[in-house]
């Protein structure tokens, strides 16, 4: 089996896994999850270079921070899957004392996750600090980081990327999920952000682009790209076009599954577009 077919198989359960986790509890975010289960699927699987002997610090080791994360139902899916920690215990989603918080946090211990990203505009700021250090540490591992376009209307954001450019943080890759939609509607009638290359490069920032983002080859290319950017002087950022919903029909082309979890007959239609490649949890 090629490599794409294997990632392909792979992102569909974990697919199956965000529609299923947030119906379970009818709370979640399945929109962006599934916009960027290919995206992170391929990240676990293909391009970072990590152990799954957890600890917080991370030493020679690549790093991920989810910026926006109330798209966690897709990470604790690969992190599980990945050998993190058990698949079964997916079944605790959103529910008292789960270590699987709506969104990620750090004081129950869950293996992979090393911030604590409810508040949006955060993360970028973290991965700098973790990609500094590593530098300073003479430390060989690459920090990568995915946040939302719409998260991009923080005024952080920006503060951050002109501080790692400035300080010419060249092993940081941060990605931005380009869907073109938030939780009121369309980024472009919430709040325009114009060419988000442009202002990318204006702060000094390499940026390439990755107009396929629900392609795996696509994604694979894209980030082996940007890989070979990095140490050169300038931070690395990835614009990922992304569809919300992507691989199921009704979720796809609009923000209205944001935040809103399937009901009993939408689960049973939305499965059965992706049907079980690794075995349910």
């Amino acid at each position: 089996m090629s490599t794409t077919q294997k990632l392909q198989d792979f992102t569909q359960q974990v697919r199956r896994d965000i529609l299923r986790m947030v119906h379970a509890v009818n709370s979640g975010h399945p929109g962006g999850s599934l916009g960027c289960a290919e995206f992170i699927s391929c990240l676990y699987q293909e391009i970072m270079e990590y152990s799954t002997d957890f600890d917080m610090n991370g030493t020679n080791e690549d790093l991920f921070f989810l910026s926006n994360g109330h798209i966690s139902p897709v990470y604790y899916s690969v992190l599980s899957r990945s050998g993190f920690f058990p698949v079964a215990e997916l079944n605790t989603f959103r529910k008292l004392d789960s270590r699987l918080q709506g969104h990620p946090t750090t004081h129950e211990g869950l293996p992979g996750v090393r911030i604590a990203s409810g508040s949006l505009g955060q993360g970028m700021s973290v991965a700098i600090g973790a990609a500094a250090a590593k530098k300073l540490n003479k430390d060989a591992g690459i920090v990568y980081s995915l946040h939302g376009d719409g998260e991009l209307q923080e005024g952080q954001i920006w503060e951050a990327a002109m501080y790692a450019a400035g300080k010419k943080v060249d092993n940081l890759i941060a990605t931005v999920d380009v869907n073109e939609k938030q939780i009121d509607g369309a980024t472009d009638d919430v709040l325009p952000m114009g060419s988000l290359k442009a202002k990318f490069e204006a702060f000094d920032w390499d940026v390439l682009e990755i107009k396929e983002g629900n392609t795996i080859d696509s994604i694979l290319k894209g980030m082996s790209e940007a890989k070979s950017r990095t140490g050169k002087g300038k931070p690395v950022c990835v614009l990922l076009y992304t569809e919300m919903g992507n691989g199921v029909d009704f979720m796809m082309h609009t923000h209205a599954w944001h935040g809103k979890a399937p009901n009993d007959e939408q689960l049973v239609s939305a499965l059965a577009q992706n049907p079980e490649t690794l075995g349910d949890y």
